[in-house]
């Protein structure tokens, strides 16, 4: 939908003259999903990078019982952007309230609300409110932010439709899992191993070749090759945000047939001659796949322990020869 200017709400002042106007948009979409099931998918952000396609990863910087404050790493209108939200949630009203309180030009400011109501049928109606001030003002900005706004919002409700119209616990189709690993070696030389994906196929046996693209540094677009045990080769397409010496976070573009979506990270904590290294995949599975990815007769069980062996064994693969490799 388009933006229309609006007068303030929800405690902003109204705009003044001379300032940038605020402007609303609002999106609305009917799922046949209960309201809690749908607000409690929303209300989780760790959750968000492996359910929405725009974004990343979400990393908490505080977070309490109806509060939280968090950045997100997503991207909007082709590009990685990085924010970071405030945001109020009410499981009672199904009511989530956010407000960046650091932006990514060119938006100025941007807040608004997730509201999930109940209706008659046992069905819901979601609306996603947003608010937005651009950070010049122009025409193209606030068209720019108004298109990203569309594309994003319009995605998300119906990736959150389909996942709580699953029939299945959402605890059972998206969930997370860590390895963490001790390396006698500093966390710079790790780091590097980890950055430097171009050179995996000289330093990994299952990495047959690698396409680095780094246009904006420390935002990566990555295909990889790899070969499975069986000898055949499969294909991914990721999107990484790397910071120097403590952090790489991923989001697989294009996920396997198994998975709705696939994120993860690498961290590094420690100091000296020794670091520990966690590597985190948050998955959502499809379940229509499961039989025919993994066989007959295989269930949701089955395919979360297969999922959790798979990308588990080849994390730790790639720890295991980042604490060997010798640099020349």
């Amino acid at each position: 939908m388009s933006s229309i200017p609006v007068g303030g709400r929800h405690g902003r002042p109204a705009t003044r003259d001379g300032q940038p106007e605020l402007r609303r948009t609002e999106h609305v979409r009917y799922s046949m999903a209960p309201a809690r099931t749908l607000y409690e998918l929303a209300a989780d952000v760790t959750r968000w990078p492996a359910i929405f396609g725009p974004s990343i990863y979400a990393q908490h910087l505080s977070r309490g019982p109806r509060t939280e404050r968090f950045r997100l790493w997503a991207q909007v209108n082709g590009e990685v952007k990085s924010w970071v939200s405030r945001r109020e949630l009410d499981p009672d009203a199904l009511w989530i309230r956010f407000d960046q309180e650091e932006s990514a030009a060119p938006i100025g400011s941007m807040g608004g609300e997730w509201h999930f109501r109940p209706l008659p049928d046992g069905g819901t109606e979601i609306v996603l409110l947003h608010e937005f001030t651009a950070a010049d003002d122009s025409q193209e900005t606030v068209s720019w932010i108004a298109s990203a706004l569309d594309r994003n919002s319009a995605v998300e409700l119906e990736a959150l439709t389909r996942i709580a119209e699953l029939g299945h616990a959402i605890d059972d189709v998206v969930f997370s899992f860590t390895d963490t690993v001790a390396l006698g070696r500093p966390a710079a030389e790790v780091y590097d191993f980890l950055n430097r994906s171009d050179l995996w196929p000289q330093r990994l046996p299952h990495v047959r070749r690698v396409t680095l693209k780094e246009d904006v540094p420390g935002v990566q677009d990555m295909v990889m090759e790899t070969v499975t045990a069986d000898g055949s080769t499969h294909s991914t397409h990721s999107v990484r945000v790397c910071v120097p010496g403590q952090l790489i976070v991923y989001k697989q573009l294009v996920p396997p047939r198994l998975l709705f979506g696939h994120s993860g990270r690498w961290e590094l904590a420690g100091e000296g001659d020794e670091v520990l290294v966690t590597a985190e995949h948050t998955v959502a599975i499809n379940p229509g796949a499961v039989a025919e990815v993994l066989g007959a007769g295989k269930t949701l069980a089955d395919a979360r322990e297969y999922v959790r062996g798979a990308l588990g064994r080849n994390s730790r693969s790639t720890l295991d020869h980042a604490g060997s490799w010798r640099h020349g």
